[in-house]
């Protein structure tokens, strides 16, 4: 009887958490579910519909998402649901934001696509709605079955969608190799967590953060013994960022980004690229800042007994941070497609995105959230540009195909400027208060080896102009390849002003983003660090890579 009863409370508190907590989930998850239905119902030449009705799921998920943020504001503190797996703070909400708005941009621009192509069909918004359904709680999971079960749910929406043209050979195969490589990283990831889980005892991560200053330990006492279980610790942090860079397409786990952006539909690449990166980035940090907080720096060892010290994950971060903005800014240049073009340049952007993580301060957390909000207004836009150069036998996702757009369709020509500027950083574009913010980050902590991280991040942004610039000088300066004109539907036009419009209003006028970010890089259980200046003997800057921190970094 006691069993019952306690059945009984826990189903009546999960209920209730369910309505306070999940709703903006809860809201798509019904709205997906009707877009099936409608499918099924609507006749062919009315498909259409099930996209309008997805967009207001979106927007009664966007209300719900409000009235919780001012809820926890009220509150002035994070609200935590299902057993400690689930966290709403400021940190969630703005990554919440940033998936809704993507989705919305994405479902615009999708209508026209698909009416192309001829694959106007409901369970494709469905399917977008399911994978930000689980975008969102990867923002806010704090266990990890939580945080892998919403992964996967994006990640499987997500190869279906990218193969979603059935007579496309190279939708086809773009599918194909994401998912066998997308299921080989999810098993690398899965078996970081598990090593976590056998090391901790739990898959909790403020417990996992509790407990990993003792397991770490180089005199751990294991049952009475003592054991040395640093290089599993690190074998589990490495094994956890592997899984997260192929789904973030840092180099060297980037390979599958080209092909699977060049053979998607378009209006999926631009979706992939912003949502599935910003959702993996959230997740990046729930893991790494919230779960490893203390194996930023070097894994201590003891010297009195010849145990060496081991390297921390900022360093990892930083290395692959370099080779990613190296690697993707220089492969960029030689491309002629440009959906392959700009899938090189999101490897880059990964690259940028990261350098927040790697300063570890308030100003490196705020550039983390607010670079990634900014990225997926501009690329949207820039794959809304393309998109509207699809017309009947042309797939318009050549360089040629921008070829004297000016004349055809002056307007277009301008968005498509705006937001190739604000991708190289050139203000008053918001791309420049992002990369302002990632570039302060990173000097603010004063570290030799990360201001010279910026420093090569500031001329990879000058690099990265050079291809951005193409893409100008074949629309201003180019004679016409193709006369056929442009025809731009009422919602492509809807979602290129909106995003245009957003990436001006925050270049000019940042304060309130800035605001609202800067709330979300404080948020409970985020740990910031403070580098201190060591003597010349002991300096650890002296070795080439390393990134001094100190050994109890105070958390905020």
């Amino acid at each position: 009887m006691p069993a019952l009863l306690q059945a009984a409370t826990d189903f009546q508190t999960i209920a209730r958490q369910a309505g306070q907590l999940i709703m903006p989930e809860a809201i798509l998850t019904l709205f997906a579910c009707a877009a099936l239905i409608l499918d099924v119902m609507l006749p062919r030449n009315r498909k259409r519909v099930v996209a309008w009705v997805c967009l207001a799921g979106i927007g009664a998920s966007l209300v719900s998402l409000g009235i919780l943020y001012f809820n926890i504001s009220s509150r002035e503190a994070a609200r935590t649901g299902f057993f400690d797996m689930i966290i709403i703070d400021n940190y969630a909400v703005v990554f919440k934001l940033m998936f809704l708005i993507g989705a919305a941009l994405s479902i615009l621009l999708s209508i026209k696509y698909l009416d192309t192509e001829g694959e106007q069909r409901g369970e494709y918004y469905a399917l977008i709605l399911f994978s930000v359904t689980g975008m969102m709680f990867m923002a806010s999971g704090v266990d990890l079955l939580t945080l892998f079960i919403s992964l996967e749910l994006m990640a499987i929406s997500v190869y279906i969608l990218v193969g979603f043209l059935k007579r496309d050979q190279r939708s086809n195969e773009a599918a194909m190799k994401y998912f066998l490589l997308g299921a080989f990283s999810s098993g690398v990831l899965l078996y970081g967590i598990s090593l976590v889980y056998g090391l901790t005892g739990t898959t909790n991560l403020a417990k996992i953060a509790a407990a990993l200053p003792t397991v770490a330990s180089a005199n751990y006492n294991l049952l009475g013994t003592p054991a040395d279980m640093r290089y599993l610790v690190l074998l589990s942090m490495i094994l956890m960022a592997a899984g997260m860079f192929f789904k973030v397409a840092a180099v060297p786990f980037h390979m599958w980004a080209p092909d699977a952006y060049e053979g998607a539909p378009t209006s999926i690449t631009a979706f992939m690229s912003v949502a599935v990166k910003a959702a993996s980035f959230a997740m990046f940090g729930r893991l790494f800042l919230y779960g490893l907080p203390d194996l930023r720096g070097a894994l201590e060892g003891d010297p009195a007994n010849n145990i060496a010290g081991l390297p921390g994950w900022a360093l990892l971060l930083g290395i692959v941070a370099a080779i990613t903005m190296v690697w993707g800014n220089l492969a960029a240049l030689i491309q002629n497609n440009t959906k392959r073009l700009l899938a090189y340049s999101s490897i880059s952007h990964a690259g940028f995105t990261l350098l927040g993580l790697i300063a570890g301060n308030q100003t490196g957390y705020t550039a983390f959230i607010i670079y990634l909000f900014i990225y997926t207004l501009m690329n949207l836009g820039v794959f809304g540009c393309i998109i509207a150069l699809r017309r009947r036998g042309i797939a318009g996702d050549r360089m040629e195909d921008f070829n004297g757009l000016v004349r055809k369709a002056p307007w277009l020509t301008v968005m498509m400027t705006i937001f190739l500027l604000s991708l190289g950083g050139i203000p008053p574009t918001a791309g420049f208060v992002g990369k302002l913010y990632l570039f302060m980050g990173l000097i603010e902590t004063g570290n030799p080896w990360l201001v010279r991280l910026a420093i090569l991040a500031v001329l990879m942004s000058a690099v990265s102009l050079y291809y951005y610039i193409r893409f100008i000088r074949a629309m201003y300066i180019e004679p016409e390849s193709e006369p056929q004109p442009l025809s731009l539907s009422r919602p492509l036009q809807t979602a290129l002003a909106v995003a245009v419009l957003l990436v001006m209003l925050i270049g000019v006028y940042p304060q309130p983003l800035i605001r609202l970010t800067q709330k979300a890089a404080t948020s409970q259980g985020l740990k910031t660090y403070v580098y201190e200046e060591k003597p010349a003997a002991t300096d650890s800057t002296d070795q080439p890579g390393a990134v001094p921190l100190p050994p109890t970094p105070p958390r905020r």
